[in-house]
């Protein structure tokens, strides 16, 4: 948890600066994706804010009415990130992109002036995307370390396998959206360049279209990737089979009647099983095996926290 607050912070800081440079760039150039990259950064801001958010009310005590606690929270606020900030900043910036390629018109030609030296007006854009792109790769790094650890501790294969499995979408959250944000700022540079290499602004207007296709695509990963947590998704299933056989070897079981597990919250699991004990089991014993094999499952896999067992003699 520690760790996705960390990634969270990184990269709240760098996108609040960067998306007030961009607009600044965008006033002073009228650049259509440069105010793409505007929509884009105020969204990942926001984006920050909705998962620190979803980590701090994650962390409220259990009560009657959650008594797994509050963890889903996450899943929830990150589901809100995919909708309401994405969703919204991808078609505005494809909506501003068709308009700029569709009209034209829409570069916006003059100069600045910093310490008595003149410069055309859309150097400014390309300081802003090169710093914008030194700020995210640090907030990639930093997302991108967190997701490398989990992935050498739970043995995934790479990336595509962690993205379809962990259930810390705050990390998850992050590290695609710098993803996003590098692309983005790559792309807004290339249109920029094209468009005053040759004289053609439509580069700079498709540019603005393309951005606004990623952060929708991302919106619609993102929102997929939260709907099955959201909706109580299991353990893998390598991972239950490992959780079975730690059961199975336990003294005195003789069979496992039922097993489930669900993520009630990131990194955060509950297991049930139902298990039937050697009839010459006493009853007394049944508490201590009950006990044993619960503390077995939680250091099998450090994301079990609720363990029920339901003996069956």
């Amino acid at each position: 948890m520690a760790g996705s607050r960390g990634v969270v912070l990184a990269a709240l800081v760098a996108n609040g600066a960067i998306a007030v440079l961009k607009f600044i760039g965008f006033l002073l150039t009228g650049s259509p994706s440069m105010l793409s990259e505007t929509y884009h950064s105020v969204s990942d801001t926001g984006n920050q804010v909705f998962l620190l958010i979803g980590i701090r009310y994650s962390k409220k005590e259990t009560s009657r009415d959650h008594p797994f606690g509050y963890g889903k929270a996450q899943f929830f606020y990150s589901f809100l990130v995919a909708v309401l900030l994405f969703g919204i900043a991808g078609w505005e910036s494809v909506k501003h992109g068709y308009n700029a390629i569709v009209h034209g018109g829409h570069g916006a030609a003059g100069t600045v002036s910093i310490a008595g030296a003149t410069f055309p007006s859309w150097y400014v854009n390309v300081i802003v995307l090169l710093g914008a792109i030194g700020f995210e790769s640090y907030a990639f790094v930093k997302a991108n370390t967190e997701m490398q650890r989990q992935i050498d501790q739970y043995n995934w294969s790479g990336m595509r396998e962690a993205f379809q499995k962990t259930s810390d979408v705050t990390t998850l959250t992050a590290l695609t959206e710098d993803t996003i944000a590098l692309l983005g700022a790559g792309l807004a540079l290339a249109g920029i360049l094209l468009s005053k290499a040759t004289g053609n602004e439509v580069y700079d207007a498709v540019a603005a279209l393309l951005i606004g296709l990623l952060l929708m695509g991302f919106a619609l990963a993102l929102a997929w990737e939260n709907k099955r947590l959201i909706l109580g998704e299991s353990l893998s299933a390598d991972v239950e089979t490992d959780l079975r056989a730690v059961i199975e070897n336990s003294p005195h079981v003789t069979h496992i009647d039922a097993f489930r597990t669900v993520f009630v919250g990131p990194q955060s699991a509950l297991v049930t099983a139902d298990v039937s004990f050697d009839p010459d089991t006493e009853a007394t014993e049944l508490d201590e095996l009950i006990a044993d094999i619960e503390t077995q499952l939680r250091e099998a896999d450090d994301r079990i926290e609720h363990v029920y067992v339901e003996p069956e003699v």
